[in-house]
């Protein structure tokens, strides 16, 4: 028995080796680096909370504060509303549904920063697609000015956020939805239910704990977006798009202060934990 777990312990090595190189260790770090005044390419002295003092002193990160959680909340509820009501509709029976199954896959496939770059152009205030198709279709008189104005601005990259995260929940519920028992709607629709009553009393709590787990998930990598929002904007104009990732990334690399760059991310650690705490819960409830 003894040696069956040392072999185990064996084969799991180079995988906890790599998860102690390229995650526990730079996490480790960026604690570390928050309560220190590192700069590039010098070492830094601990300073104690004098970075996260500072910040909340710091308007703008005040601002970057309400875009991301601006950001992530009304994502994440579009996100699982169109994902819902997509997988309701695939899970009917309908020809060709393999070929749309795949094709909603799509958004979630393409490399994001490739999606960004498409959305860039869509978004351009001279080349925009959109302004030149409603333009010709007569709906509006001039380009509108999406990137520029900072409304329209964190409109267009929830947007692009939701395009991309749809199929996520679409996938995820869907495999739900295909584990409830079809003799349920059958005896509801023998009591007379409708539409609206089957869902709410056997669709909705039946994949109520998927539901929450997956919106768990999509909070967590909303909350910490970076690319979409980086390649698109770099978190103008005004600032009015920095989420906490930009924003670290900024002060960080660019700016050359790795300890407030690191101080800016932990902000999210709080978030984080409350999500996986969440996320737990409810995985526990499905076993």
């Amino acid at each position: 028995m003894e040696s069956r777990t040392f072999l185990g312990f064996l084969l799991v090595m180079p995988a906890e080796a790599i998860l102690l190189i390229f995650l526990a260790y730079p996490f480790v770090l960026g604690l570390w680096l928050g309560f220190t005044d590192t700069l590039v390419g010098g070492k830094g002295e601990f300073i104690g909370f004098d970075n996260y003092v500072s910040l909340l002193k710091d308007s703008t990160f005040w601002l970057v504060t309400y875009n991301t959680f601006f950001y992530t909340i009304i994502a994440v509820i579009l996100k699982a509303i169109l994902g819902f009501a997509l997988a309701i509709v695939l899970n009917r029976d309908f020809k060709a549904k393999g070929l749309v199954r795949a094709i909603i896959l799509l958004p979630w496939i393409i490399p994001t920063a490739l999606s960004a770059i498409v959305f860039w152009w869509l978004y351009d205030s001279t080349f925009s697609a959109i302004s030149w198709s409603l333009i010709k279709l007569g709906l509006i008189s001039s380009r509108i000015d999406f990137l520029g104005d900072p409304n329209n601005a964190r409109l267009s990259l929830i947007a692009a956020n939701v395009w991309r995260g749809i199929p996520f929940f679409t996938i995820g519920l869907l495999a739900g939805l295909q584990t409830i028992t079809p003799t349920l709607y059958e005896a509801a629709a023998i009591d007379g239910a409708g539409s609206w009553a089957k869902f709410r009393r056997i669709t909705l709590p039946m994949v109520a704990p998927l539901l929450a787990v997956v919106t768990t998930f999509s909070t967590i990598w909303t909350f910490g977006d970076f690319q979409l929002v980086w390649v698109i904007t770099k978190g103008g104009p005004a600032n009015a798009t920095h989420l906490f990732g930009t924003l670290s990334f900024q002060r960080a690399i660019p700016g050359g202060h790795f300890g407030e760059g690191a101080a800016i991310s932990n902000f999210i650690l709080p978030i984080l934990v409350l999500c996986v705490l969440i996320s737990f819960k409810y995985l526990r409830r499905e076993d």
